[in-house]
């Protein structure tokens, strides 16, 4: 009666095990194919960075180029005999305060648009960004 009694409750265990492996391959399904949608977003999260960050330094290029043309205009103006001539002594006190501050100070090597990086320190700075896409490659059994 005893070996009878614990071939059952072997059994019963047995039975028990079954159907909690049957239930953690289930889960084991469902949780890979969240991972297989989530690295999917991240692929493309990770390829809209890049396009953001190519379309801002093209910008950025674009901004630095502006500037300087307008500092050799405000240079050239404030050079210009005639300059002087046909602008108030108001309007040449202004020009020389922007040609002082605003432009010498925004041609700074290595800056970046203030008002981007401001927007972004409560988040995650690019810089704290892995773009490393080794991973990407990586063949999961």
């Amino acid at each position: 009666i005893q070996i009878a009694q614990r071939f059952e409750a072997t059994r019963q265990r047995c039975c028990r095990l079954e159907q909690d492996g049957r239930w953690a391959r289930e889960q084991l399904a469902r949780v890979e194919a969240e991972r297989a949608a989530l690295e999917v977003k991240l692929k493309h999260a990770r390829n809209q960075v890049e396009v953001e960050m190519k379309k801002r330094h093209r910008a950025e290029a674009e901004l630095e180029k502006q500037e300087r043309k307008l500092q050799l205009v405000f240079e050239s103006l404030m050079r210009e005999p005639w300059g002087s001539g046909v602008l108030s002594r108001e309007q040449c006190s202004v020009l020389r305060a922007l040609a002082g501050h605003r432009l010498g100070t925004a041609l700074a090597s290595g800056r970046r648009s203030s008002a981007v990086d401001e927007s972004c320190q409560s988040l995650l700075s690019h810089s704290d960004i892995s773009y490393d896409r080794t991973e990407d490659d990586v063949v999961r059994s």
